[in-house]
């Protein structure tokens, strides 16, 4: 099929692109467009107008500092996973990019499209809920800051308002004794997940002191779930501790079937990818607590 016929404007500078979408309430903005291009061509989207910022200036950074990893609204899934600094200050980043999609949608895709667009099945919502993060939006109100928490409303369903366009997503730097991992199933590689798993241990002594899983493809909206309570009464991480955590994410989520799995087996998926992550998590902790 083809898209349904739209509008199509190409600002220069951000004001101009705020003003378009302003003066059009079925306006959409076009950044990489691998998930909206898609969309428009099986017209399960028909905006009016599409209002193409990839000429807007200074939005295709990738900063990293002590605080954490700073990204433009125009940098690309490749050019982040590439950046050594961000992978140093928050390695979930990398974790979690190097299984988007494939490396041709990777280098044309944005990493804040990804995070608006606000799909329950992509990895770096999760990711940006898991670290607590934020996202910078702009709009005829001026600029303000949109906690992950506050972000994400439902499937494909974001708190911006139409008129506001997201220039720069932040993730919080990695803090000490703390370890990262990522794991996710799909039928093929590049395909959605049919459920993927984004996990953080922090460690205090030979204890856990925290323990927190993102969950993607297994609700409406990425879903955070402390897995604390059955890990933290037991020094070593044993198998009876991974099997617990993997019941009580179960209690905070809810499978459902479709053409690609049952119920059973995404629950069966998140019980094993709990597991799998944690431990990954929790090794890694380990390690970083031992470098100097």
């Amino acid at each position: 099929m083809k898209p349904a016929p739209f509008a199509y404007a190409r600002p220069t500078d951000l004001a101009s692109a705020v003003e378009a979408l302003a003066g059009n309430a079925d306006a959409k903005v076009l950044a990489g467009g691998q998930s909206l291009v898609p969309l428009l061509s099986m017209r399960l989207a028909a905006p009016a107008m599409l209002v193409d910022i990839n000429r807007l200036p200074d939005l295709d950074h990738v900063t990293s500092d002590a605080s954490g990893v700073r990204v433009g609204a125009l940098a690309r899934h490749a050019a982040v996973l590439a950046d050594d600094e961000a992978r140093r200050i928050q390695p979930l980043l990398a974790l979690a990019l190097a299984n988007v999609a494939h490396a041709t949608i990777r280098n044309r895709g944005t990493t804040v499209g990804s995070l608006v667009h606000a799909d329950a099945a992509a990895e770096m919502p999760v990711v940006l809920c898991l670290l607590g993060g934020s996202v910078d939006v702009v709009g005829p109100r001026g600029r303000r800051t949109v906690a992950a928490a506050d972000l994400f409303l439902g499937p494909l369903e974001s708190s911006l308002a139409h008129d506001e366009i997201a220039v720069e997503a932040f993730f919080p730097a990695l803090a000490a004794h703390t370890g990262v991992a990522f794991r996710e199933v799909a039928r093929r590689h590049g395909d959605y997940a049919l459920c993927g798993v984004a996990g953080l241990v922090r460690l205090e002594g030979p204890r856990i002191a925290e323990a927190r899983a993102g969950y993607l493809s297994v609700s409406d909206v990425p879903t955070v779930i402390d897995l604390t309570p059955a890990l933290s009464s037991s020094e070593s991480l044993s198998d009876e501790a991974l099997a617990a955590a993997g019941e009580l994410a179960l209690a905070a989520l809810d499978p459902q079937g479709d053409i690609h799995g049952t119920a059973a087996y995404r629950a069966q998926l998140v019980r094993a990818l709990t597991a799998r992550t944690l431990r990954a998590a929790y090794d890694d902790a380990g390690r970083r607590r031992e470098q100097p």
